[in-house]
């Protein structure tokens, strides 16, 4: 099987994107339908499945994206999240939430409920370990998608993920990621440079992705074991992934984007758990280090930080045979070499835009279909946490048909479960692909 080997050239790629996104603005103002049933539909509904932060920041960027649509069900593993997710809509597009009682929905099968609660779009925010269920269901379903990031936290994840996104090509559905920075006025433009050759041909790239530690929910009484992994999921690498796949994979997916999305062919790595060894932090590591090698001889580098106290960085630097792009998020997005250019245009907000676009190409009847580069870069940080977690080097195809989980099938988990005893990954110690 393979993942992200065809399609269009890197050169051409994202100038189709980027058309794209000029295109389906003005189709949506314009009224264009291919004749598609949701195009036509005057009052498109929204079912949120996850309603932590992300779910209720998706949530608000979706109600404003058009101006006729409804959230109409809602659904968590826990009815104090619907609860405050519900209220703080209804502060940002009262008019807009229409969700009854009746259609706020609890547990591991909220997610079911949601989709089949009359909706047309759903929005898929709970920890990354459900997203493939999650994905499979409202393909299955008929439902066009937002999918956060990462679509799975495992191969045997990444590969159901990889059949639901051939299904949703064939039904015409929207599948609109989570990976926001593809959304992002300066990087669709300094991309959009290098993509169009204004640095030669790629020699090398790099990505940095340096931060602080993640925040903690303290244990409440009455909470289970499971409960309170649940509600630090992003600690568990059972249901997160590791902080590679789960955070910062965001900048996976830029090198990927400047790489056409052509996957590489192997990975050797190193990482661990230097800083973050308390108890309640889980078993995910701290720090991650990378060197991935593609088929043409290209080496990029990936290098991840979780630790209080340190320097912290989000760049992605490409060295070509006539200059190089050097981005770092939020500051600075600029070609040196041949073709001297700097970003100087408007910021965006690049979660609205997903959304933005994703309703435009519904209402175009042209779905906007992210499918495959979500899973490709997706592969990219599972295939990284595979060559850390094992300290041996890992080729693509190793790591696309393993088998290996971190834990428990989504479909396994119930409220009354023990969580699973998943020790810290010692590299060396025969970990197997």
């Amino acid at each position: 099987m393979s993942l992200g080997s065809g399609g269009d050239s890197r050169r051409t790629f994202l100038k189709k994107a980027g058309a794209a996104a000029i295109i389906l603005p003005f189709a949506h103002q314009l009224g264009f339908s291919n004749d598609l049933s949701l195009a036509k539909k005057k009052t498109l509904k929204i079912g949120l499945i996850g309603c932590g932060g992300r779910g209720t920041g998706a949530a608000a960027q979706a109600l404003r994206a058009d101006p006729d649509v409804q959230l109409v069900a809602m659904g968590d593993i826990f009815d104090d999240q619907i609860a405050t997710a519900y209220d703080a809509l209804m502060k940002i597009e009262p008019s807009k939430m229409k969700v009854k009682d009746k259609h706020k929905f609890v547990g591991f099968d909220a997610y079911q409920k949601v989709i089949d609660a009359g909706v047309d779009v759903v929005l898929l925010a709970s920890p990354p370990v459900f997203r493939p269920l999650h994905l499979e269901a409202a393909v299955n379903a008929d439902k066009h998608i937002f999918c956060e990031k990462p679509v799975a936290i495992d191969p045997p994840g990444v590969r159901k993920v990889l059949e639901a996104v051939r299904k949703s090509k064939a039904k015409n559905l929207a599948v609109v990621s989570g990976f926001c920075f593809r959304y992002a006025s300066p990087n669709r433009a300094v991309f959009g440079q290098v993509l169009d050759g204004a640095i030669g041909d790629v020699l090398s790239l790099s990505s940095f992705r340096y931060g602080g530690d993640l925040s903690l929910k303290p244990r409440q009484a009455g909470w289970s074991d499971l409960e309170f992994q649940l509600r630090n999921w992003f600690y568990y690498n059972w249901m997160s992934g590791d902080l590679v796949v789960e955070q910062a994979v965001h900048s996976l997916d830029m090198m990927s984007w400047v790489m056409g999305d052509i996957h590489p062919v192997k990975a050797i790595g190193s990482g661990g758990r230097q800083v973050r060894v308390a108890e309640e932090k889980g078993n995910v590591f701290d720090h991650f280090a990378v060197e991935f090698e593609y088929e043409n001889g290209v080496k990029g580098y990936h290098f991840a930080r979780q630790q209080v106290g340190c320097t912290n960085r989000n760049s992605v630097d490409v060295i070509g045979t006539k200059g190089k792009m050097a981005v770092e998020i939020g500051s600075r997005y600029e070609i040196q070499g041949q073709r001297q250019w700097k970003y100087d245009g408007p910021n965006n907000n690049m979660y609205q835009t997903e959304h933005d676009e994703l309703f435009a190409s519904i209402r175009a009847g042209a779905p906007i279909n992210d499918g495959d580069w979500m899973t490709n870069s997706t592969m990219l940080g599972i295939l990284c946490t595979l060559a850390a977690y094992s300290g041996t080097e890992v080729t693509w195809e190793q790591a696309l048909q393993s088998n290996v989980m971190w834990g428990p099938s989504p479909e396994d988990y119930h409220m009354d479960m023990a969580p699973p005893i998943v020790p810290v990954a010692k590299p060396g110690t025969g970990l197997i692909i």
